[in-house]
């Protein structure tokens, strides 16, 4: 699975840390070459005696343990991938700020490999706005980041914060690894988050989505060799590295985007929920509330992005995205049907983890043939992935 491939394990100074020893037994076992890196507050939780034994290799320490030879740049050569696991409130700030203060950190500088940071911490610090936009940063940079798991933490909170199991680790770093430029030379056009459709010049018709399953898609497809353009709709999320963004706040302007780019696009992803309806006219001047008569709004169609790009397909694949909340499978099976799907992901919104803004969800493929296939729960950046592995399966 992963034999021959050399990674680097950072090892930082977390309760978690004890779980090192594991992760480096499993990555041996699957194949690969240890290499550790530990951080001084990492001693007080795992000797490196022990990762050592573990490792076959030196555990190293500080910039120069090596001698005259600076650890950094010597380590980043032979490296092909740095796993930080648990990576800890503090590495992730120094790493966001650029701080080079010890290896570990210096090392992240100078390593131009595929980087995957393990948060794991107190549920209350995991969540913290200060994190969460230092998270943001990396991940903007095109570090990877794997969800905290959920459950009881070592101070007896039970919440997200959990290292996931060692084989849920390996078996991340393996899917990397074997989606390495797989999609390279394939354009591929992604939608993503709501639109907005104005009522007047204060009020406007939305939905919640929060573009993130959009967002996970493109940067997937980019970590996997495509050349990514993704069409939002209005979000709060940073545009993912090396992904080219065009924005488009009304129904009406995403249709002219996608429209603008689809010919030339080999994967067409649609995961932007688009708005239904729109209001008829809209009001040059703010609707005033008088308190004597109710309000009704007259709604008419937008044009259905889906359906046109479905009629004038060439060799495209299309994926379409439902938002359901009762007969799922076969309200998605239709839906591909009906619009020129080759895949409809569909998800029912009332199921908990699998409803809009989350960072989970739960979701069935749905083909134009009738079959379906039941997905677990999982992170939206996995969901991502086997998104792209369909699709790599209907383009033969």
């Amino acid at each position: 699975m992963l034999k021959g491939r050399r990674i680097l394990l950072g090892v930082t100074g977390g309760i978690a840390a004890y779980k090192a020893a594991e992760i480096v037994s499993s990555l041996r076992r699957a194949g690969a070459e240890v290499q550790v890196v530990m951080t001084r507050a990492a001693h007080n939780f795992i000797t490196p005696l022990t990762l050592a034994v573990l490792s076959g290799h030196q555990v190293h320490t500080s910039l120069f343990d090596g001698g005259a030879e600076a650890r950094h740049i010597s380590l980043a050569a032979w490296g092909e991938l740095l796993l930080v696991a648990p990576a800890t409130a503090d590495i992730i700030a120094r790493a966001a700020a650029g701080i080079a203060d010890d290896l570990l950190s210096t090392l992240l500088l100078s390593f131009d490999g595929p980087v995957v940071f393990c948060p794991a911490m107190n549920s209350k610090m995991y969540t913290h706005p200060a994190v969460q936009e230092n998270l943001s940063v990396l991940e903007r940079r095109g570090c990877h980041l794997m969800h905290p798991a959920t459950g009881r933490l070592a101070c007896g909170a039970e919440g997200p914060g959990r290292l996931p199991a060692a084989e849920v680790i390996v078996d991340y770093v393996s899917r990397l690894f074997a989606k390495q430029n797989d999609l390279a030379g394939l354009n591929v056009l992604v939608t993503a988050g709501p639109t907005r459709e104005p009522l007047d010049p204060v009020r406007y018709l939305s939905n919640r989505s929060s573009g993130k399953m959009g967002y996970a898609v493109a940067r997937a497809a980019r970590e996997r060799g495509a050349h990514v353009v993704l069409v939002s709709g209005p979000t709060a999320l940073p545009a993912p590295a090396g992904v080219r963004l065009r924005h488009a706040e009304t129904a009406d302007e995403m249709y002219e985007a996608v429209m603008a780019h689809f010919p030339d696009c080999d994967v067409l992803v649609m995961a932007a929920a688009v708005a239904d309806f729109r209001p008829a006219a809209k009001s040059e001047r703010k609707i005033k509330k008088d308190g004597k008569r109710n309000l009704v709004l007259d709604l008419v169609p937008t044009r259905d992005i889906l359906a046109a790009a479905g009629k004038i397909k060439t060799q495209q694949v299309i994926v379409g995205f439902a938002a359901e909340t009762e007969r799922l499978a076969e309200t998605a099976v239709a839906k591909a049907r009906a619009k020129g799907c080759d895949l409809v992901v569909a998800n029912d919104v009332t199921v908990p983890g699998a409803g809009f803004e989350g960072d989970t969800n739960q979701v069935i493929f749905a083909f134009p043939d009738g079959r379906t296939q039941v997905l677990p729960l999982m992170d939206k950046q996995a969901l991502a992935h086997r998104i792209l592995d369909e699709v790599k399966m209907l383009r033969g």
